[in-house]
């Protein structure tokens, strides 16, 4: 995972051409949801925290995003259990944070083979969901991690409009 957030910056500088002005973004922190039998590893929660980083990084060096401070909203997001599954809520959030834009991505283990990463990008005036999509991956490594987000990335959120 070392090369994760250089790969993925690689990815957002060669796949966008910077507008004019960054959207202001509240991207909330990675969720791992775990609907497999077995316990959550630490390589996983490490890999989350890594996934994190370089989407995080991504959109800043793409240029089509800026992220925002989210300390004025930790206690809202503090009350949440799944930022991903909330019934809208980090739209409201990220309204409060002064961001544009709400990004929250989350990846799932349905086993140690099966496992997927996904994004969703809304309007914060809107809720309407502007950019998203969900990768699946085999293997529960590094190699595939990276791999599906430089894919997720590159596919549904910094390719150009057809």
């Amino acid at each position: 995972m070392r090369d994760l957030t250089r790969s993925i910056a690689l990815v957002a500088t060669l796949s966008f051409s910077p507008v004019a002005q960054a959207a202001p973004a509240a991207v909330f922190p990675a969720v791992f949801v775990n609907s497999s039998p077995e316990a959550t590893s630490p390589d996983e929660v490490e890999r989350v925290r890594t996934m994190d980083a370089a989407l995080r990084k991504a959109l800043a060096d793409s240029g089509q995003y800026q992220p925002v401070d989210l300390s004025v909203v930790a206690a809202g997001l503090g009350a949440v259990r799944d930022i991903h599954d909330c019934n809208g809520c980090e739209v409201e959030l990220a309204k409060q944070a002064g961001a544009k834009v709400a990004v929250v991505a989350w990846a799932q283990k349905v086993s140690n083979l099966i496992l997927n990463l996904n994004i969703r990008i809304a309007d914060v005036e809107t809720g309407q969901v502007l950019q998203g999509g969900s990768v699946d991956i085999r293997g529960n490594n590094d190699v595939a991690w990276t791999r599906g987000l430089k894919y997720l990335l590159k596919e549904y959120v910094f390719r150009a409009p057809r």
